[in-house]
């Protein structure tokens, strides 16, 4: 009979870890979508060794960390900060954002410049998903990550994913 490990996880889904935020997606071909935006849905599930308490974590603990990182998003533009093209400089009071022929002059408390490359649901995800593992870590030190994937909803049925395994 094979040698089987057992594993644990958490998933968390809640209706009130989301953000509402702009955007605009920029493809290949280097068209690009209209500015509008989405009630993003955000998704964890956390693999770790259970605790002494029989916990992967506490989920009255983890929640809250989850939905910090929606407020800071909430209500904003994002913008990926290292796509080759688009550039956003901070001028006094307003970014300026410039994509080929679009100029965008945008309040700096109103716009987020994200370290990612496009603003798509897949880079969102790694965003989210690298700002909580840093987050866990400061708060839980010890706690030994097996895997952690993150999901960002644009809209019902179809988000991106991004996991990472330790």
């Amino acid at each position: 009979m094979p040698n089987r490990q057992e594993s644990w996880s958490i998933s968390i889904e809640k209706d009130y870890l989301k953000f509402s935020a702009a955007h605009f997606l920029i493809f290949p071909d280097g068209t690009a979508e209209r500015l509008h935006g989405h009630n993003y849905k955000v998704y964890v599930d956390l693999h770790t060794e259970l605790d002494e308490h029989g916990l992967v974590l506490n989920f009255q603990e983890i929640k809250p960390l989850v939905r910090a990182l929606c407020d800071e998003l909430d209500e904003h533009l994002l913008i990926p900060g290292q796509h080759p093209v688009l550039t956003a400089e901070l001028k006094e009071q307003h970014y300026e954002i410039r994509y080929q022929e679009r100029y965008y002059l945008i309040p700096k408390d109103e716009v987020i410049v994200l370290p990612i490359s496009n603003s798509s649901a897949e880079n969102l995800a790694a965003w989210f998903g690298r700002a909580l593992r840093d987050r866990i870590q400061e708060k839980w030190p010890k706690l030994s990550m097996s895997q952690m994937s993150v999901g960002v909803e644009e809209t019902p049925g179809q988000r991106g994913v991004w996991t990472v395994r330790d």
